[in-house]
C-alpha cells in the first residue's frame, strides 16, 4: 500500500508540471529516471500524461482528419474545452460514437451534434471506476434560492470563466464549499446543478459509503478520490452527509477509524492547494458534528445555509411541478403555497407526486389532477 501511495504521489506531481509556469524555456521541469528493469514499473508512469485542451483540440482534428465533417477549428476547441479528463483513447471512443450518430441521422459528415450527444456516453477514463451518471439538473429546475444559486455561481463558476480576473487581483477561489441546512432542502440538486452548469467533471460520495470494516481501506478511499479529481480536472468532489466523514475527533462517539479518515482528508485538502480546479462540495444537515479543522480557512472555508424555502421559492417549486403534471384549473396555486408554510422543497414535490397517485387511484382514466 505504501508503494501505491508513492506513485499516485509521483504522478500526481508530474501531472502536475504541465502548466505555463514550469512549461517555458528558461523554467522548464524534465523528470529522468534511470532503470535496469523497465518492465517493473507501474504502467501509469509510463503513459502519456491527460492532454490539455489545445492538446485535446490537435487530438481531435488529426484523428478526425480522413472523416467527413463539417466541423472548423473553433468547434473542435468547443468540444476539447467540454472533454476534461478525455484521453486520446476517450477521444477516440468519441469520434467512434459520433460516427455511429451521423449514421443513424443517415448522414455521411459529423457535425458538432454528434459529438456533444455523445460525450454524454463516453466518460473519461480517469472517471470510469467512480463517476456518478449525473442528471442534467440546470439552475432552472429549481425552485427559488436565488441567492445560493448566485452565491454558488461565484464561488464555482467564476474562476473558470474569469481567471484572469482572480489572478489580477490576487484573490484565489475557495478550495471548499459547505452546503448545510433541513433535508430536503435541494442541496444536492445544488451541487448538480451548479456541475452542469459550469460544465464539470461531477463526483458523488455518501460519507457513510466510505468507511470500510478492513483496516486503512477508508482512507485509501479517500485518497482515491481526490485522484481521480485531480485527474479529471476541472471536477467538484460532492461529499453528501459531510458529517460522517468529518466528524468531530474529540466526540465521544468518534472512533479510531472516522480519527484517520478525518486525517486523510485534511491531507488531501492542504494538498489540493497547488492544484487548479478541484472543487469539493460538501453538504450536511449537522454542521455541528464536524470538526473545526476541516472548517478552517483554506480548507472548507465557504459556508451557505440552504433554509426551508420562502413564500416565492415555494410558489416556484410547485410552478415546476405543475408544468410536468395535468392540473385542472380549479386548483389554485396560492393557496396551496399558503398551506404549506415550513415545509421543505422535498415535502412540496412529494405533494404533488402524491396528488397526482390519489387521482389515479379514484379514477385510473381520470385527466387531470383535481384541488380535492
Amino acid at each position: 500500500d505504501v508503494e501505491r501511495r508513492v506513485v499516485a504521489t509521483l504522478l500526481t506531481l508530474m501531472d502536475g508540471l504541465d502548466n505555463k509556469d514550469t512549461t517555458s524555456d528558461d523554467q522548464r521541469i524534465i523528470v529522468i529516471g534511470a532503470t535496469n528493469r523497465p518492465n517493473a514499473i507501474d504502467q501509469a508512469l509510463r503513459r502519456p500524461g491527460i492532454p490539455n485542451v489545445d492538446q485535446r483540440k490537435d487530438i481531435l482534428i488529426q484523428l478526425s482528419k480522413n472523416i467527413p465533417s463539417l466541423l472548423k477549428e473553433d468547434d473542435y476547441r468547443y468540444i476539447a474545452e467540454r472533454s476534461h479528463g478525455y484521453v486520446g483513447a476517450d477521444l477516440h471512443a468519441l469520434i467512434r460514437e459520433a460516427s455511429f450518430l451521423a449514421m443513424e441521422r443517415n448522414q455521411d459528415s459529423l457535425c458538432l451534434t454528434d459529438f456533444l450527444k455523445g460525450m454524454s456516453h463516453i466518460k473519461p477514463s480517469a472517471m470510469r471506476e467512480i463517476f456518478l451518471e449525473v442528471p442534467k439538473v440546470k439552475w432552472e429546475d429549481i425552485g427559488g434560492y436565488d441567492d445560493v444559486k448566485k452565491r454558488l455561481k461565484e464561488a464555482v463558476e467564476w474562476p473558470l470563466r474569469y481567471p484572469e480576473s482572480f489572478k489580477r487581483i490576487g484573490v484565489k477561489p475557495p478550495k471548499g464549499i459547505l452546503l448545510y441546512g433541513p433535508s430536503g432542502c435541494s442541496k444536492t440538486l445544488m451541487a448538480k446543478a451548479v456541475a452542469t452548469e459550469a460544465n464539470l467533471n461531477f463526483l458523488a460520495i455518501k460519507g457513510p459509503e466510505i468507511f470500510n470494516k478492513y483496516v486503512g481501506e477508508s482512507e485509501k478511499a479517500i485518497r482515491d478520490i481526490f485522484a481521480k479529481a485531480r485527474a479529471a480536472a476541472p471536477a467538484i468532489i460532492f461529499l453528501d452527509e459531510f458529517d460522517a466523514v468529518a466528524a468531530k475527533r474529540d466526540d465521544s462517539d468518534s472512533t479510531d477509524v472516522s480519527d484517520r479518515v478525518v486525517i486523510s482528508f485534511l491531507n488531501e485538502m492542504d494538498g489540493v492547494e497547488s492544484l487548479e480546479n478541484v472543487t469539493i462540495l460538501a453538504a450536511t444537515n449537522r454542521p455541528d458534528r464536524i470538526d473545526p479543522a476541516v472548517l478552517r480557512p483554506g480548507r472548507i472555508d465557504r459556508m451557505i445555509y440552504v433554509g426551508l424555502p420562502d413564500f416565492d421559492a415555494r410558489r416556484k417549486i410547485f410552478q415546476l411541478q405543475f408544468d410536468k403534471l395535468s392540473i385542472s384549473s380549479d386548483v389554485n396555486i396560492e393557496d396551496l403555497v399558503n398551506m404549506t408554510a415550513g415545509y421543505s422543497g422535498a415535502e412540496v414535490v412529494a405533494i404533488c407526486q402524491h396528488a397526482g397517485l390519489n387521482a389515479l387511484q379514484e379514477n385510473i382514466n381520470i385527466e387531470a389532477v383535481i384541488y380535492s
